[in-house]
């Protein structure tokens, strides 16, 4: 990668049998992933097929980043707890963990450090079993009339424990149920209305016909749906125009 440029996994397999599934990785991708999970490769973006294309960081992060000095470990995990605490605003020890993918075990003594040094303080919330933290700095935010469609990928519905407690909203993303197995949809996003989940939509691009095609939308419990069209149609003709299709 260093010598001849930014490449793909598929660029580099030597695979001549066919791929039985997702994660069916031969030589090439287990090297370059585990490159990129060491840091010694970065992802420079996706190809057309979606695939990662890696680099190598010099040709991917600004000089001033990579002049910076390297971290420790914990001071590495303490950022990282930092940061997903001014994200969260309040979190118990396992939300705080789970944004950047650490384990409770690992980083609860670091969260008590936090919490000696002043950094984070320890609340409690109605409601939760475990206590919580926020972050010295936090402030309390004015009301949130935030309406979206969410990824379900978002970092506000990632952690599902947390998703559930904060808004009596359980939801599974079900691209590996089997279709008659699901319960929603194959690729069904959140749709929060003024700071609330109110209803999920499964979506389809269909790129042959320049569509947006929703396949069904179901309501949360206690939610007409008469109450979230206009706000679902603007969200739906919001991600119809950056996708660069029509809605349908």
């Amino acid at each position: 990668v260093e010598v001849n440029g930014s490449t793909s996994a598929r660029e580099l397999s030597t695979r001549t049998t066919k791929k039985s599934s997702w994660w069916d990785w031969d030589e090439a991708k287990t090297a370059l992933e585990y490159l990129f999970l060491t840091g010694e490769l970065m992802s420079c973006g996706r190809g057309g097929d979606f695939a990662r294309v890696y680099d190598i960081p010099e040709r991917v992060l600004p000089k001033k980043i990579l002049q910076m000095p390297t971290l420790s470990e914990t001071d590495a995990r303490k950022e990282l707890l930092v940061r997903a605490m001014r994200a969260q605003g309040v979190a118990t020890l396992p939300d705080l963990a789970d944004y950047f993918r650490q384990k409770p075990a690992v980083v609860k003594p670091l969260v008590c450090e936090l919490v000696e040094q002043g950094v984070l303080r320890e609340v409690s919330v109605d409601g939760w079993q475990d206590k919580a933290y926020v972050h010295r700095n936090a402030k309390l935010p004015k009301q949130l009339f935030a309406t979206a469609l969410l990824s379900p990928f978002d970092s506000l519905v990632w952690c599902r424990p947390r998703n559930e407690r904060l808004f009596d909203f359980h939801y599974r993303i079900e691209i590996y149920t089997p279709k008659e197995k699901r319960k929603f949809g194959y690729y069904v996003l959140p749709f929060m209305m003024n700071g609330e989940m109110v209803g999920r939509v499964d979506l389809k691009a269909d790129r042959e016909n320049s569509k947006l095609l929703v396949q069904s939308v179901h309501t949360e419990l206690g939610v007409k749906r008469s109450t979230i069209n206009d706000a679902l149609n603007n969200e739906l003709g919001a991600m119809a125009a950056w996708l660069g299709l029509g809605n349908s």
